[in-house]
C-alpha cells in the first residue's frame, strides 16, 4: 500500500491516478474527504481515501497500517492564518516522518522544492530545506524530487498569468526586468519521476532535480501564455520595489490572493536545474512550455478568474 498525502492537491491527485494505472494500491490522505470524492472520482472505487493532518500527528499514526511507501507531497506556497510555512512545510514533514519511523515504515519520497535550504533567508525555501533535512536524517530510504515550477491545468504559477491577463485588458506588468529563470516542469513528468523514483532503489539517498526542456524567463514564460491564450497585451516591466505595495495589499485583502510578498522574493533566485533527473537519470523526454500544450487556458474566463481571487469557484 502506497500512502500519498496531499493527495486531492493538484500533483497528488495527477499521481494517485497514475499509481491506479500502474496497477499500485493507494491510500489518499486528504484534509477534505468530501472534496477528494468530486476530484479523485474517476478512480474512487479504487483507492482508499482517508482524512489526515500533517500538523495533528495523532491522525497520522492510523494511516501507516499496512503501508510499504509513503510519498509526501503536502506543502502551502501562500500561508493562511495558521497555516504557515513552519507549521505545514517543515513541521508537517517531520510529523509524517516520524509516524512512518513509527509504523516501520522504510521508503519515503518527499516532494521538495528546486532552491530549497534550511539557510536561505526566504522564509518558503528555507521551511522547505529544513522538510529535506528532517528526511535526510531520518533513516527511512528516502527520495527527495526538487521541482523547478510546475505546469499543467491547475497549476499555481503560469495559470496564474492567464487569469490575471484576462483582468487586465490592456496593459500586463511584468515583474522587475522580466528576467528572473525558471525551467517550467510539466505536472504528467513529475508524477512519473515519483512512480519511477519508488521503483528504483537506485533513488534511495538522492536529492533528484527536475525540469523542463528549456529555461525561460519570466517574461518568455508571460508572452507564451499571451500566445496560448492568443491575445495581446502592451507589457510593462514594473519596478519590484513599486509593485511590492501592491503585492502586500492584495495578500491581506483577497482570499485567494496570486501572489505574495514572500513569492515575489523568490524572483531573486535562480530556478534552472543544472543536472535534469527526467532526462539523466529516468530517460524521459520533457514536454515543453509551449503555447500548443497550453489550449486549456483558453477555458480560463474574466469572472472565473476574478471569483477565484475573491475565494470562491470559479467556472474556470
Amino acid at each position: 500500500m502506497i500512502l500519498v498525502t496531499g493527495a486531492s492537491g493538484y500533483v497528488g491527485s495527477n499521481l494517485v491516478r497514475r499509481l491506479v494505472a500502474a496497477g499500485k494500491p493507494v491510500r489518499a490522505m486528504v484534509h477534505s474527504p468530501a472534496k477528494a470524492e468530486v476530484r479523485l472520482a474517476d478512480v474512487r472505487d479504487r483507492i482508499e481515501i482517508v482524512k489526515g493532518d500533517v500538523t495533528r500527528p495523532e491522525t497520522l499514526a492510523p494511516l501507516m497500517d499496512g503501508v510499504s511507501a509513503v510519498v509526501h507531497l503536502v506543502a502551502i506556497a501562500i500561508e493562511r492564518g495558521s497555516a504557515t510555512y513552519e507549521a505545514i512545510n517543515t513541521q508537517g514533514t517531520i510529523n509524517v516522518v516520524e509516524a512512518a519511523q513509527a509504523a516501520g515504515v522504510r521508503r519515503f519520497v518527499n516532494m521538495s522544492q528546486n532552491g530549497a535550504d534550511s539557510s536561505l533567508p526566504y522564509r518558503f525555501l528555507a521551511s522547505k530545506g529544513r522538510a529535506q533535512d528532517a528526511v535526510a536524517a531520518s533513516g527511512l530510504d528516502w527520495t527527495a524530487l526538487r521541482p523547478s515550477v510546475i505546469w499543467g491545468p491547475q497549476d499555481e504559477f503560469a495559470n496564474v498569468q492567464a487569469r490575471l491577463i484576462r483582468l487586465t485588458p490592456l496593459v500586463f506588468p511584468i515583474v522587475g526586468d522580466g528576467g528572473a529563470r525558471f525551467q517550467p516542469v510539466w505536472v504528467g513528468d513529475v508524477v512519473e519521476a515519483v512512480v519511477r523514483s519508488l521503483d528504483d532503489d537506485g533513488t534511495i539517498h538522492q536529492e533528484l532535480s527536475l525540469g523542463g526542456p528549456e529555461v525561460l524567463t519570466y517574461e518568455d514564460i508571460v508572452k507564451r501564455v499571451l500566445a496560448a491564450l492568443d491575445t495581446r497585451r502592451l507589457t510593462v516591466r514594473v519596478p519590484v520595489l513599486l509593485l511590492r505595495p501592491v503585492v502586500s495589499l492584495m495578500a491581506a485583502a483577497l482570499p485567494n490572493p496570486p501572489v505574495t510578498p514572500s513569492l515575489l522574493d523568490l524572483l531573486k533566485i535562480d530556478n534552472t536545474v543544472a543536472h535534469n533527473a527526467l532526462t539523466e537519470r529516468f530517460g524521459i523526454e520533457p514536454r515543453p512550455f509551449i503555447p500548443e500544450n497550453l489550449g486549456y487556458m483558453r477555458e480560463f474566463t474574466a469572472l472565473g478568474s476574478l471569483k477565484r481571487l475573491l475565494g470562491r469557484s470559479g467556472d474556470d
